[in-house]
Order: structure tokens, then C-alpha cells, then sequence
């Protein structure tokens, strides 16, 4: 027997949102156009958790293919997709979700040149970069600050995730992290302990030789992706629907589902701060002290 495919109704498929949103905020939800470059650990989740928050529209950026060492967090990963663009498949499942959704997608990753393009009409962006993609991360963050597009990333370190907003008219990207004139080692470590002030992940990490900074290399896990994208969809929405709470850099927070604890950090001049500078200089003594067999 065959069966049918339903006709797709938004208001019916996203009608269990309606009381912690009214029905106008979640007509207002799909307007918005939502920016998301890298779709692998967390970008991908994202996607799909604003896709069920009733997102209208995306602009997705991705230039990578799925491999079996995504397997452990990315929510495209499954055997029947290895090989295949990252940015294909995130398409297919948000429309798997919501057939209407208006996607335009930079299959070339986001760069200098379509960044304009990608950041064309967009209400925010929520980055979903590799750790190590230093160049797309300034460049992308920096524009952002130019056309006042606020800005979500959320890491996730461990077991748990880590938070912090760039706002218009607030810090910038650089005037946190500090990365001017940083080799690429450095910016990975000044990007580490500037997302995580409190760095709560630290106390249980049981083989250190699986961080690999010269490598471009790190553990990660699916439970620290999904607390990110749960911290990054309710970001959205205050932003986009004005109202609630929302901390900007220098403020940022960091929840440890391992450690079962939640800290709120503040970190004025960012990465200049006094006790931001001595975390810096403990964390490079710990990555040159040599891991243990």
C-alpha cells in the first residue's frame, strides 16, 4: 500500500511553538533570514534546529564532503552520505523539514569573494566554522561588524558548550580575541581560552595527545554539538525577536554537562585582560609539556 505524503502546512508544522513564541513572533520567525557557514559539528545542528524554530530562510555556506570521523557529532554524517557535499545534504534535510524554506547556497565556502553575497539580507549569523578556519572566521566576523549583523557562536569544548555574542555598536571579534599579528598556533590558543575564560573542560581531558594544535587536529563530542545548537537557537530567537536577555562580549558562558556546572564570564579588553594573559600562559605550558603514554 502506498502511502501519501501530507501536504505541508507552517502554521500546523510549527504549532507547538506557539506559547513560548505568539503566532505574530513566529510569523515574524519566518521572515528572518539566518546565515550559517560550516556544516559540519554544529553548523549542520543549527541549521536543522532554526529550520524547526520556523526560520524562513538561509544562507548556507560549506565547501567540504562528509567523511566516516564526522560520525561522532554531525548531524549529516551516516554511511549512505559519505562523500557527498555537506552543503547538499543540509539543504535536503531542512527541505525534508520545511519544503518552502528559501536557501541559497555557496557550495565554495564563504570567502572574500561572496562574502558579500552571503551576508546579503541576512537578520544574523550564526558561525559554524571549523575551530581552524582563522581566515574565514576574521573575515567573516569583521564584515559582520561593518553591516551591524549580529553575530552567535557557540564552541563545543568537551561535554559541554561554550557562548559568546558579537553585537553591533559592541566588542568586535578583534578587540577580543587579539588575533593581529598571531601565527596560526597562537590564534588557536588565544580562540580556545578566549571561548572559555572559566575553561571548565580542562579537568577531564584524559589523553592531551589527541589535541594537536600544529595538526589542526582535536577530540570533540555529539553531546557538546548538541548543547551548543540549543544555546545557539535560543540566541536566535531573543536577537531576532527582540526580546530577552542577551550577554555580548566581553560577557560570555560556558555550561559543563560533565562537570555539571555553569559559569558566566567577564573578560574586559578580552584576551588583553590581566587573568585572561596568566590562563593564556598556563594553557602554552600545558600544550608544551609533553603528553603521557
Amino acid at each position: 500500500m502506498e502511502l501519501s505524503t501530507p501536504a505541508f502546512d507552517y502554521a500546523r508544522a510549527f504549532s507547538r511553538n506557539i506559547g513560548w513564541v505568539t503566532a505574530a513572533e513566529q510569523a515574524l520567525l519566518r521572515s528572518k533570514r539566518v546565515a550559517v557557514a560550516g556544516l559540519g559539528g554544529v553548523g549542520g545542528l543549527h541549521v536543522l534546529t532554526l529550520t524547526r524554530l520556523g526560520i524562513g530562510a538561509f544562507n548556507l555556506a560549506d565547501h567540504d564532503v562528509f567523511e566516516l570521523p564526522n560520525f561522532n557529532r554531525q548531524a549529516g554524517a551516516a554511511l549512505d552520505t559519505i562523500g557527498r557535499c555537506k552543503l547538499e545534504v543540509t539543504i535536503e534535510s531542512a527541505r525534508a523539514i520545511n519544503p518552502e524554506l528559501e536557501i541559497r547556497g555557496f557550495a565554495d565556502g564563504v570567502t572574500a569573494g561572496n562574502l558579500g553575497e552571503f551576508l546579503r539580507n541576512v537578520d544574523v549569523y550564526v558561525d559554524g566554522l571549523d575551530f581552524f578556519a582563522f581566515e574565514a572566521r576574521r573575515i567573516v566576523f569583521a564584515e559582520c561588524s561593518r553591516l551591524r549583523i549580529p553575530v552567535i557562536t557557540v564552541a563545543p569544548l568537551g561535554m559541554g558548550a561554550a557562548l559568546l555574542n558579537f553585537l553591533p555598536g559592541r566588542m568586535t571579534f578583534e578587540e577580543y580575541f587579539r588575533w593581529e599579528g598571531c601565527s596560526e598556533d597562537e590564534m588557536a590558543l588565544r580562540f580556545l581560552v578566549g571561548l572559555s575564560p572559566a575553561m571548565l573542560q580542562r579537568g577531564y581531558l584524559v589523553d592531551r595527545s589527541a589535541v594537536d594544535l600544529a595538526a589542526r587536529r582535536g577530540p570533540s563530542t555529539g553531546m557538546a554539538c548538541q548543547l551548543c545548537t540549543g544555546i545557539a537557537g535560543t540566541e536566535a530567537l531573543k536577537i531576532l525577536l527582540g526580546r530577552g536577555r542577551v550577554l555580548a562580549a566581553p560577557w560570555g558562558i560556558q555550561y559543563d554537562a560533565y562537570r555539571c556546572k555553569a559559569a558566566r564570564t567577564w573578560r574586559p579588553w578580552g584576551n588583553r585582560n590581566p587573568l585572561q594573559q596568566l590562563t593564556l600562559a598556563v594553557a602554552r605550558r600545558e600544550l608544551r609539556r609533553p603528553a603521557r603514554a
